[in-house]
This record gives C-alpha cells, sequence and structure tokens, in this order.
C-alpha cells in the first residue's frame, strides 16, 4: 500500500503503540501484584576479566548447524574489541586438532571451572554459548513448567546432556558476593538454562507469576496497527501468530512451590545476569543474515549494542526484541540471581 517511508513509518508508529501498551499492562500487573520491583543494586567492575566462549556447529551430525561458530567469532570480536577482556578461552568444534579446545561435556564442565576460578568481588566473567539446548522433564521440583533445560555438547549421544541444575552447581553455585558474571545464551529452551530465579520484564520489573498474556496483548495491538496503516497482511499475520503463543502459554499458569523452592535454592550472592535466546517453551533460529549463517540472538545483541553501547540492561533487552519481533518468533529474556537493579548501563 506504502512505499518503504511509508512501511517504516507504519513500523514506527505500531511498535510506539505496542510499547505503551506493554508498559500501561505491566504498570497494571506491578499494581495487582503479578510483578515486583527489583531492590538491589549492580556492583561495580574494577578487577579482572574472563571470558568464555562456546560453539557447536555438531559438523557431520544430525541436526548440523551452520552459524554457532560464527556467533563465537563475532561475540569474541565484538566483545574484545570494545570492552577490556584478560583472559579468553574458546571452544568449538572445528578445532579437531586439538581436543582439549572441542566442546565436549566433560571439556564444557572444565571450561565453566577455569572461568570461576579464582575469582573475587569486582571481577567480571562473561560466557557466550551458541549451540543445541535441549528440554527434559524436571525431578527435583524447581521449575514452574516441570521441565529442565540442558545443553547439547558435541559427544551427547555418548556422554549425555549437560542439565540446567549442573550448570547452575559448576558455573554459578557459590560465586562470591561482588563477582558479575554476564551470560549470552544463544540455544533453544534458554529462558532458565543457568536456573537463575529472578525473570525480568522489559521494564525491569520482577515477574511474580508468568505475564505472557500481557506481552500478548501488546503485540496483538501492534499487529492490528502495523495493518491498518501498511495493509502489511503477511507481517501482521506473524506478529499475530506471536500474540496468540504469549496468550496461549499464559493460560497454563505457574508452579508457585517451584518458584519459591527456585529462589530459595537459586539465589545468588554474585551479580549473575542473564540474556537468552528465548523462553523456555521455544526455539531460538539458526539464521540467514547479511549473507552469513548466524544465530539470531547473537545477532540482535551485537546490532543493539552497535547501535548504542549507552544503554541500560533493560532497555538492551528491549532492543533485541524489537529486532526479532516480526521475523522469528523467539523472545530474548533477561534473568538473574538476584532482585538487581538492571537501570545501569551495560558493562562486562
Amino acid at each position: 500500500m506504502f512505499g518503504s517511508l511509508g512501511k517504516k513509518f507504519a513500523d514506527d508508529i505500531a511498535n510506539q503503540i505496542q510499547q505503551k501498551v506493554g508498559e500501561h499492562l505491566s504498570n497494571k500487573a506491578r499494581e495487582n501484584g503479578s510483578t515486583e520491583q527489583a531492590t538491589e543494586s549492580l556492583g561495580q567492575v574494577t578487577g579482572r576479566r574472563k571470558a568464555l566462549f562456546i560453539g557447536i556447529n555438531y559438523y557431520g551430525q544430525n541436526g548440523e548447524l551452520r552459524g554457532c561458530i560464527n556467533d563465537v567469532h563475532n561475540i569474541k570480536n565484538f566483545l574484545t574489541k570494545n570492552y577490556r577482556i584478560d583472559e579468553v578461552l574458546v571452544l568449538t568444534d572445528d578445532q579437531t586438532s586439538n581436543p582439549n579446545k572441542m566442546p565436549t561435556r566433560k571439556n564444557i564442565l572444565a571450561a565453566f571451572r577455569w572461568l570461576r576460578n579464582g575469582a573475587k568481588s569486582g571481577d567480571s566473567l562473561i560466557f557466550h554459548y551458541s549451540g543445541h539446548g535441549g528440554s527434559v522433564k524436571d525431578t527435583d521440583g524447581d521449575e514452574e513448567d516441570g521441565m529442565d533445560e540442558t545443553l547439547i555438547p558435541v559427544d551427547y549421544k555418548q556422554a549425555g546432556h549437560i542439565v540446567d541444575d549442573e550448570v547452575h552447581d559448576v558455573l554459578v553455585r557459590g560465586l562470591p558476593k561482588g563477582v558479575r558474571l554476564t551470560s549470552i545464551m544463544d540455544c533453544c529452551h534458554s529462558e532458565s538454562i543457568l536456573d537463575l530465579p529472578y525473570i525480568y520484564t522489559v521494564n525491569g520489573d520482577l515477574q511474580i507469576i508468568e505475564t505472557s498474556k500481557n506481552e500478548g496483548i501488546a503485540t496483538l495491538v501492534g499487529a492490528g496497527t502495523r495493518f491498518l496503516l501498511d495493509g502489511n497482511k503477511t507481517k501482521a499475520i506473524t506478529s499475530i501468530k506471536e500474540g496468540m503463543k504469549h496468550l496461549m502459554s499464559s493460560a497454563s499458569g505457574g508452579n508457585s512451590a517451584a518458584r519459591e523452592k527456585a529462589i530459595k535454592t537459586r539465589s545468588t550472592e554474585a551479580d549473575v545476569i542473564q540474556f537468552s535466546g528465548c523462553r523456555d517453551s521455544q526455539t531460538s533460529a539458526d539464521a540467514q543474515i547479511g549473507g552469513q549463517a548466524t544465530g539470531a540472538m547473537s545477532y540482535a545483541l551485537i546490532t543493539s549494542l552497535k547501535k548504542s553501547k549507552n544503554q541500560n540492561y533493560t532497555h538492551l533487552l528491549k532492543e533485541m526484541r524489537q529486532l526479532l519481533n516480526g521475523k522469528y518468533t523467539q523472545v530474548p529474556c533477561m534473568s538473574a540471581g538476584r532482585k538487581l537493579v538492571l537501570d545501569d548501563l551495560f558493562a562486562i
């Protein structure tokens, strides 16, 4: 109906309306007790910075991926160019000549221990993973959806998956107060892959109950506005499907006993923050963007930070969601190990 400028205008207006509706519903959610405000301050990074990058393409296996090693190189190059990093470890399954650098189950767990070894207050740890993620039945009652999430190492057929309980126990549990761990998880079923108890809304509040319904309503309003303005039926239908998925997922509710157990057993003294590529019920896209195979979430993170490094964590989450909205069904998420106020500028 419109040219490219008209379509951009329609997108901008629809996105603004969707954002405003989301903000209004989030305020209502806070009033009725389905969210709460964060209260704890984020510590300052003053010490050493270590980074672990893991990318697995699963060469020659069923479910082979294309963009995960590219993701590692892209994220690593961006972070080392724009932030100070003192030590780096990279595990990718193209390093066949060096068995210690292959992302096997044993090597991944050893890399977790390397990353946290000697960490003290003021230190910053960075973990980026791009590869397959899985989902299995929860056996200890700490998952609201009844499912544990998993990382899938390159030798999973022989060694098995790494369940989120073990990821938390080896990488997160017992990190000293004042240490910052920033995790970037570009894999399927990744929302709670570190088993952190506090999930954030795009307005920086903490979810007490599932707030997907509000996101679904906001997405549907944005889709309707976009269609009325530019008549783009395909894009509108994509957004409507996304909104309906939010609404349907909200209908299942949550397990409050599981949430209470997670808070009791998974809260951290350290400042642990995770960006994930999607909700636990979703998959993350192995995409083709700009002529290169890449994970959609890794691409969104780099693109958002290139746009502006001077944005806080909540705004960065909004930017990432905005970039993927209407193109992919996945919804990037953010979680933490304690009730952190994440209005500080993103930093590692």
